[in-house]
């Protein structure tokens, strides 16, 4: 089993959330979508695989570098 941790890329708070746990998702497809500086930043999936776990909730603030999601890629 490959977990791979989904971080953000910048801080700020979660939008929607655009997934769920059992999700799969293609590499590249959207996880979440967040709002920093009344900009929409979409968090993607790194490579194709199964949602396994969602850190955040929305309406959360993150901090840049945080787990929001993790993915099985096995």
């Amino acid at each position: 089993m490959a977990l791979i941790p989904v971080k953000a890329d910048i801080a700020g708070s979660v939008w929607k959330i655009t997934s769920k746990v059992g999700d799969v998702v293609d590499e590249e497809g959207v996880l979440l979508i967040m709002e920093s500086m009344k900009m929409e930043i979409q968090v993607t999936a790194p490579a194709a695989g199964t949602v396994k776990e969602i850190h955040v909730k929305e309406g959360d603030l993150i901090q840049e570098g945080a787990t929001a999601v993790t993915l099985d890629a096995s």
